[in-house]
């Protein structure tokens, strides 16, 4: 991205560890998938942070976290030394300063769509094993990630693209797009949390296909971003992108953890919510209105997420999903569905378990 601070970087800079609860930080297994690319036998990992200024020490425990700012610094330090804001990920380096024209171009587009096809296009160009195509179908929209290669690649690889996509996104029309499904062509890796954090839920690995899906509907809004907006999101990337729009909650996610846990039908009034994450009902909906985060907001959320899974399983009726999800009968859950999403779950369905096309 090229857009780092000029001053020079201190020796050594303090990573997190397992010992930090900050939300917003990022696991050290994705520390070294992004360092994986630029390891060789004469360079190891431990000796690349070291070379670029970061603590290496944060590598000996896997289930550490790295502070998101200490993250930010890996990806503009690692983008500069190797001139390749891709990690290395691709045989056609993405060479520094490539998002920062990507961004500046985009917000010249008069609509989202517009603007995902400027992105897609431009990236297509700068990468060789990658071409994004942007298809919309009624209430539902897709973007599919054809490869030349036959061989699927790391599942970080994929969630790096999405993560530039989806996050300037985001950024460009000023919300969070929720992802109805994120689906990948390899297998899954034994570490997804974040991803899951990040994008959705509801990832699908070992697809035919990589794409993402979500509701048309967002392609429609204007682009609104001033010159003077677009340096202050770069001045502030890729920390803003990685952490900026995601549900970074410990209370909801504290609750959507809880209800899952439960029948849907079972699922507590706020009052004894409150007593069983033993708190008063005042705290729990004032610290609910600082997240801006209600209660039946995060059921529906979590209804959604529910809903977006069993659809993908067509051995799951409708009536079994209304009736898991605590609905009276069918009917009530498409009218549900379509209010969480815009789209109908048939649709959504046959979207979901056709093969990708593009």
């Amino acid at each position: 991205m090229d857009i780092e601070s000029s001053s020079p970087p201190g020796r050594h800079e303090t990573t997190a560890t397992a010992a930090s609860t900050a939300k917003d930080s990022i696991s050290v297994r994705l520390v070294e998938e992004a360092l994986l690319g630029f390891v060789r036998p004469d360079l190891s990992a431990a000796q690349l942070l070291d070379e670029i200024g970061l603590d290496a020490t944060c590598l000996q425990d896997p289930d550490g976290r790295m502070d998101v700012g200490d993250y930010t610094r890996l990806w503009l330090r690692l983008a500069r030394r190797f001139d390749d804001e891709f990690f290395g990920m691709d045989p056609h380096r993405l060479r520094s300063g490539s998002f920062v024209f990507l961004s500046r171009s985009c917000i010249q587009q008069p609509t989202l769509e517009k603007a995902l096809v400027q992105a897609l296009s431009f990236l297509g160009l700068a990468l060789e094993n990658f071409r994004g195509k942007l298809i919309r179908s009624q209430s539902l929209a897709e973007v599919v990630l054809r490869e030349r290669t036959a061989e699927p690649g790391r599942a970080f690889c994929y969630f790096t693209f999405w993560m530039l996509l989806h996050g300037l996104a985001c950024w460009l029309v000023g919300r969070r797009i929720p992802l109805l499904a994120v689906e990948l062509r390899c297998a899954e890796p034994a570490y997804t949390d974040d991803y899951r954090v990040m994008f959705s839920d509801n990832l699908r690995f070992a697809r035919p296909s990589t794409r993402i899906i979500f509701a048309a509907e967002v392609l429609d809004l204007p682009i609104r971003r001033s010159e003077s907006e677009l340096r202050s999101f770069l001045a502030e990337a890729p920390a803003n992108i990685l952490v900026r729009y995601r549900d970074t909650s410990s209370l909801a996610s504290r609750i959507k953890q809880h209800l899952r846990s439960l029948p849907a039908e079972r699922w507590p009034d706020s009052e004894t919510l409150a007593q069983e994450l033993c708190m008063s009902a005042s705290t729990l909906r004032r610290r609910l209105a600082e997240a801006a985060q209600p209660y039946q907001t995060i059921k529906d959320a979590l209804r959604q997420e529910m809903a977006t899974e069993w659809l993908a399983d067509a051995s799951v009726s409708y009536g079994e999903i209304a009736e898991r999800l605590g609905f009276a009968d069918v009917s009530s859950f498409y009218k549900a569905f379509r209010k969480w999403t815009g789209i109908n779950p048939g649709h959504y369905r046959n979207l979901i378990l056709a093969p990708a096309r593009g």
